[in-house]
């Protein structure tokens, strides 16, 4: 094993420890970005000016109007940009348009004394637009060409060929919808500059380091004049990666001229209606299978709802053109990808971005496919699985094929998965107007960034002289635990207790040049960016402790805070000793660690390669009760067994599983968007613009029974202390969730039925494929008789 992965005895990692703000949390001690604002003495508060249309050109901006309101202190136009126009890495995200893109495009800002007279400014601004025409839905910028970005194409073998030889061959179309991130804390900023012109924000954001860069652009400034802080978000789920730099420039534009603090804080509405979500896609299909099953061929095209401008929509696509095999050996492939451009809030990183996209098209066709070749859906998915020697249409390897298969049969068996089969067709039988549905699907995620150059990770690790440490890196926390992680991965590497390490916020003048926390990739970079810095101090210690304790600097071990030596059965020194030593013979006690992924490599215009470090996989089964007369549905139990490698912290990973299948239910059952599609002067309007219109997951829609079990003897080769991500690929469990609706709703007719379902499956769209089932035509398509 590689000494990245090996874990010694007495480790700190793996121990079963709360996250390290919980405390905070739940008294409301935890501080947030909007908290530090209203800290903030004479701080500015800024509100946007939102267009009321979904396309149009800005003729003329009045802002006399607003500059009488009391307590407005400036508005800000383009004319204040000192720099480039454009909060985006792609060159497409002016900060202040000159054509309104979508309905509700910020295309001003005001700056009052406090919110209520920023708001008041705002809609006293006068806008002079001129109407142009939009695109709302994916299918209208079909229609219209309407693209953008690279389209990709990932192949392998002649899909054509063997469609048209295949024994059984399905086509259809596969929609669904985006999700609205619904972060608990909205996006934040709040901006301060010093005497000497150096800016500091201090943002929710998860990329402080593509903050700084974007602010530089926008300010006309070197990065070295400006510190962005991330010191906790209160959620973000990639919402926060490219989305929160924009309105951080709006911050530091505004401190910059008036030479005061100014804060960004955007109300729920605001947040929904500005921000980017989720992509939907529009997916057409065909699918070719053998006499007896076996998945043959797949030919697709997918097509992700952009929004306005490009934002990470490129990535997001390649990666769900990388998992629409999930875990299926597909041998002949073909799927191309393109971006729709529409009239609608930049669609951005959304956890799992892409993957849950590419996934959910083949589960579905699996599903619809399943009664029709008269075989039941996990028997369908079981005997298409990857072996250990197959390949990815992609071209990499699978290693540790076997893993999911392993996890397969223990959540069958954890679940009593043949039992309650019988127990559920005996329920169905009975009942004529409720049913129930049971299914089981399996997640198989590639861990990395698809650039191989946001592979890397630095960290900064100080030992002070009392023996305590202090520990920064480029990974920001949004509650999903990764300081909770790197806190333990610095005490197992250091050999110190826990309560020896204390974390300092995320910011771009202690760690620079970092990645995004995103791609489930936060714990594996900066977990070994950090078990670096530590081992270069150990490394400089070892030989004092060693003349202390009369060994050599290699016979030295460090762990639970004391020092021993091999063979030196009498003494020890504990690690502060050893620290003031170390310090008194002039030996560095502070260390910059590093880490970057090895092993990849990636060609995006081949869409070959071997993008991913590992997989990461998982299997769940769900359980579900279905009302015939409501389409209303209730979750009875889910089992759910997830691969997270030697766990770093247990108790934050169940937490994490337990998250992230709830979160993907809301997407795939209940949360659902929806825009103003008509011709109306309210076009393109988000309709689902508060919790009161938009449904989220609450304990209500939580399984009676949920268990969460982690695989056992996962450890994996090359990563810090054997762990795996787990970030993200939870949510991809929440897939049983669906297959057990459409279970459910197959009961109501007959056996070789395939139910189509609608993506989100709402109780709404339940009813209307229970009609179906039943051979009931659709609404409006009833005789006077029926």
């Amino acid at each position: 094993m590689s000494q990245l992965s090996q874990r010694p005895s007495g480790a700190v990692v793996g121990m079963a420890v709360p996250h390290e703000s919980a405390r905070l949390h739940v008294t409301g001690q935890a501080l947030y970005t909007d908290d530090i604002a209203a800290r903030t003495p004479d701080a500015l508060s800024a509100w946007p000016v939102q267009s009321p249309h979904a396309h149009a050109r800005i003729r003329s901006i009045g802002t006399q109007a607003a500059l009488i309101i009391p307590g407005v202190v400036r508005v800000l136009t383009a004319a204040d940009v000192p720099g480039i126009n454009d909060c985006g890495t792609n060159h497409d995200e002016p900060l202040f348009p000159a054509e309104a893109m979508f309905h509700g495009h910020a295309v001003a800002w005001v700056l009052g004394e406090d919110q209520n007279a920023a708001r008041a400014g705002a809609a006293a601004v006068e806008v002079d637009y001129e109407e142009l025409p939009s695109l709302i839905t994916v299918a209208e910028a079909i229609e219209a060409g309407s693209f953008q970005g690279q389209h990709r194409t990932v192949s392998r073998g002649d899909a054509d060929a063997a469609l048209a030889t295949a024994a059984r061959s399905f086509s259809g179309v596969t929609e669904f919808s985006g999700q609205e991130h619904f972060y608990l804390e909205t996006q934040a900023a709040l901006a301060t500059v010093d005497e000497g012109g150096q800016l500091f924000i201090q943002s929710s954001t998860q990329h402080p380091s593509e903050t700084q860069e974007i602010l530089a652009h926008v300010l006309g400034l070197a990065s070295h004049d400006i510190t962005v802080q991330s010191l906790r978000m209160g959620g973000a789920f990639g919402g926060k990666e490219m989305q929160s730099h924009g309105f951080a420039a709006i911050a530091a534009i505004g401190t910059r001229l008036t030479g005061r603090p100014v804060r960004v804080r955007l109300n729920r509405t605001l947040d929904m209606t500005m921000t980017g979500k989720r992509h939907g896609f529009h997916t057409s299909w065909e699918a070719g299978f053998d006499e007896d099953g076996m998945l043959l061929a797949l030919k697709a095209v997918l097509t992700s709802d952009g929004g306005w401008c490009l934002d990470l929509s490129e990535a997001v696509l390649a990666r769900a053109l990388c998992h629409v095999d999930n875990n299926y050996n597909i041998p002949h492939v073909h799927v191309e990808g393109r971006v729709a451009k529409s009239n609608k809030t930049s669609q951005t990183a959304f956890r799992g971005f892409g993957g849950p996209q590419g996934m959910l098209l083949i589960e579905d066709i699996l599903g619809r496919c399943a009664p029709l070749l008269n075989l039941a859906p996990e028997d369908l998915r079981r005997k298409n699985f990857y072996r250990d020697g197959d390949t990815t249409p992609y071209g990499m390897a699978v290693r540790h094929a076997d893993r999911v298969t392993t996890m397969w049969e223990q959540c069958l068996e954890n679940s009593n998965f043949s039992e309650r089969r019988r127990e559920v067709d005996a329920f169905n039988a009975a009942h004529q107007h409720q049913k129930r549905g049971l299914a089981i699907t399996p997640v198989k995620f590639g861990i990395s960034f698809n650039f191989v150059a946001l592979n890397q990770a630095g960290a900064l690790v100080h030992v002070y002289k009392d023996g305590s440490v202090l520990i920064s890196h480029g990974g920001t926390e949004m509650g999903q635990g990764l300081h909770t992680k790197m806190l333990q991965v610095a005490a197992t590497a250091l050999g110190v207790p826990l309560a020896a390490i204390r974390l300092a916020p995320t910011r771009t003048d202690k760690v620079p040049n970092t990645s995004a926390t995103a791609a489930s990739s936060g714990s594996d970079l900066n977990g070994g960016a950090v078990k670096n810095a530590c081992e270069q101090i150990l490394a400089r210690m070892a030989p004092v402790a060693g003349g202390m304790l009369g060994v050599s600097g290699h016979d030295i071990r460090f762990s639970r805070g004391v020092v021993t030596g091999l063979g030196v059965k009498d003494r020890s020194f504990t690690f502060a000793e050893v620290v003031m030593e170390s310090y008194l013979q002039r030996v560095q006690l502070w260390a910059a660690g590093y880490y970057r992924t090895e092993g990849l490599h990636w060609n995006p215009a081949l869409m070959q390669g071997a993008p991913f470090k590992y997989f990461a996989g998982g299997a769940s089964v769900t359980e579900v009760e279905v009302d015939g007369f409501t389409g209303a549905y209730t979750f009875r139990r889910v089992d759910i067994v997830h691969d997270a490698g030697d766990s770093l912290s247990p108790m934050v990973d169940v937490g994490q599983i337990e998250g992230g299948y709830v979160q993907g239910v809301g997407w795939l059952t209940l949360e659902d968007l929806r825009w103003d599609e008509g011709d109306g002067p309210q076009r393109g309007r988000l309709l689902t613009q508060s919790a009161s219109t938009y449904k989220l997951p609450s304990f209500s829609e939580m399984p009676r029974e949920f268990t969460v079990q982690l695989m056992e003897h996962a450890e994996e080769e090359g990563a810090v202390y054997g762990s795996k991500a787990v970030g993200e690929p939870p949510l991809m469990l929440a897939f049983s969730a669906r297959e057990a609706l459409r279970d459910a709703v197959g009961a109501f007719g007959p056996a070789d039925h395939s139910v189509i379902l609608e993506s989100p499956a709402t109780p709404e769209a339940v009813f209307w494929a229970i009609q179906s089932a039943l051979g009931q035509p659709p609404l409006g398509q009833r005789t006077a008789r029926d």
